[in-house]
């Protein structure tokens, strides 16, 4: 019997514990896992999270000038000399490209989180394939689902997102889960609100602060479940790409 866990934000996960054991599935609904499902999805060749953007900036020093992408925020205002985090905007540009992406909340979080087995990053948009793929690597260990949150608090859509997780799981799975009670209330809290997804998420703190930046037309794009099927995961080499 797998065991299925919730983390409320990135600041409970203890990378310490997860000792290539447990499976990891990092959830960023706003943004940061839902720009890198869609441009993986729309040809970029990988995307590589950094902590910040010193990082990226690093990171771009020994790349080829042509060969990347510069995308990130911090605290909601786009990096200086970055292309901003949203995914309708990035559709375009990011063929063939590696993605440097920084963002204050999901990039952390998949880094803090290399240490686990296996690393799945999970949007609305890849919910139910992912699960899929997360059923056929999952034998009897721990599925750890985290929920990035917002600079240590937790947030409403990040809980969404993985409450549907859950569900998708549930409905794929031959097996029993034992189920953590952050994982019930997850669940029950999806159930409750599984056809009001957009407006839950244009409710949020963070939509609310996407709306009045003029941006209804991307919240409504990463509320859209399922438009695509892939896999990602993060690579042996810290990239996050699709799974064959």
């Amino acid at each position: 019997m797998g065991k299925l866990h919730v983390i409320l934000n990135k600041e409970a996960l203890n990378k310490h514990k997860l000792n290539n054991q447990k499976i990891v599935v990092v959830f960023d609904i706003l943004m940061a896992t839902s720009v890198i499902t869609s441009v993986l999805k729309n040809g970029a060749k990988e995307v590589l999270p950094v902590l910040n953007g010193e990082e990226a900036l690093r990171e771009a020093e020994a790349r080829e000038i042509d060969s990347f992408l510069l995308v990130g925020e911090y605290q909601g205002l786009t990096i200086e000399g970055f292309l901003s985090p949203h995914p309708q905007e990035l559709k375009e540009a990011v063929k063939n490209k590696t993605v440097i992406l920084s963002t204050t909340n999901g990039t952390v979080a998949i880094r803090n989180a290399v240490e686990a087995k296996k690393v799945f990053v999970a949007s609305l948009l890849n919910a139910d394939y992912s699960a899929r793929k997360v059923l056929e690597e999952q034998s009897d260990e721990t599925v750890v689902l985290v929920c990035s949150g917002s600079s240590g608090a937790f947030n409403v859509e990040d809980f969404y997102g993985v409450g549907y997780y859950i569900d998708c799981l549930l409905s794929h799975s031959r097996n029993q889960w034992e189920l953590t009670d952050s994982a019930i209330a997850a669940h029950q809290f999806y159930i409750g609100a599984a056809e009001s997804g957009e407006e839950l998420l244009r409710k949020s703190r963070v939509g609310q602060m996407l709306l009045q930046n003029g941006l209804e037309d991307e919240i409504a794009f990463v509320a859209t479940k399922d438009k695509y099927n892939i896999s990602a995961i993060v690579n042996k080499e810290g990239m996050v790409i699709i799974e064959n």
